[in-house]
């Protein structure tokens, strides 16, 4: 398979398509997604990523967020999208999903904005989550990392980096983690 590069429109059109296997077989999907595809879908970034990471799916009901585990029709779904557009097979993953052993942002059920692909509802983080996650992710890949460029161009008010500091601090215990941290704001507040 080969390695691709999607932007908003083009994550449209393969989300639709997973969507349309799962409504051919009468069956839905929830998913909660998070990094680059969200920011890209919200519109907020300028860019492409290379997949969609999954952080929580959501139960039939709607009300309940389950720890990521991508259920046999949708993975099904998403292998038969990826060999109809030659794409890795883990274009749609959970690998994110490994956050909830130390648990998610504060406030990432929040502020969520659904947007439906016939048979699969994607939940698209909110701004306060996004910029929460890309603030640890950026302090796990400084100093060069899209994560560090997507929070930059989020333009985070000091309020909305201070409520992510103080999640993103609760993640490692390392004595040397709340320099990294504090290293990052300052380099995202001197691009404002």
């Amino acid at each position: 398979m080969a390695d691709a590069e999607f932007n908003a429109l083009l994550l449209r059109r393969l989300l639709d398509a997973v969507g349309a296997h799962l409504e051919a077989q009468g069956l839905t999907a929830s998913v909660i997604v998070v990094g680059g595809a969200a920011l890209c879908l919200r519109g907020w970034v300028q860019r492409t990523t290379n997949d969609v990471d999954v952080i929580a799916v959501v139960s039939d009901a709607g009300d309940e967020w389950i720890q990521p585990g991508i259920s046999a029709a949708l993975e099904d779904a998403i292998k038969r999208v990826a060999r109809d557009f030659n794409i890795d097979a883990d274009w749609i993953n959970a690998t994110v999903g490994a956050q909830w052993k130390t648990g998610l942002p504060d406030g990432i059920r929040e502020d969520v904005e659904w947007l439906r692909f016939r048979g699969l509802r994607v939940g698209l983080a909110g701004r306060q989550a996004l910029i929460t996650l890309k603030l640890i992710a950026s302090v796990d890949q400084w100093p060069q990392s899209v994560h560090r460029q997507d929070l930059v161009a989020l333009l985070p008010t000091d309020e909305e980096l201070e409520r992510a500091r103080r999640w993103v601090e609760t993640q490692d215990m390392s004595p040397t983690f709340p320099d990294a941290v504090a290293r990052v704001i300052t380099h995202v507040r001197d691009r404002r």
